[in-house]
């Protein structure tokens, strides 16, 4: 059962770039992030007749340790620059504790 878990709001910077958005997220920004301590599951979802998507990384340990290592990760460089990403208004960035579960994959 995952302890926390990182959720991130994004959209394309325009529909002309919604492939290169797609390609850099599944191929390039989630690979790089589990290679991230703490962090063992990734999933992207898409809203209901809209452009919006999120992201959700499940953290497996320390929450703080996570975001700790992931902002290591960013300011070492060794994750690449987003790549058709819509940058005004940033993406929306979210760290979660667990705090209980119930359910099949609780």
């Amino acid at each position: 059962m995952a302890s926390g878990v990182l959720i991130v709001e994004s959209r394309p910077a325009s529909p002309q770039e919604a492939a290169a958005y797609h390609d850099w997220y599944d191929n390039t920004h989630l690979p790089e992030m589990l290679k991230v301590d703490g962090f063992v599951a990734a999933r992207r979802l898409a809203a209901l007749g809209g452009d919006t998507f999120i992201a959700i990384y499940e953290i497996d340990g320390d929450v703080e340790a996570a975001k700790a290592a992931l902002g290591q990760a960013l300011g070492s460089g060794a994750m690449s620059r987003p790549v058709g990403v819509e940058l005004t208004p940033p993406p929306t960035v979210r760290f979660f504790s667990q705090l209980g579960a119930i359910g099949q994959d609780a």
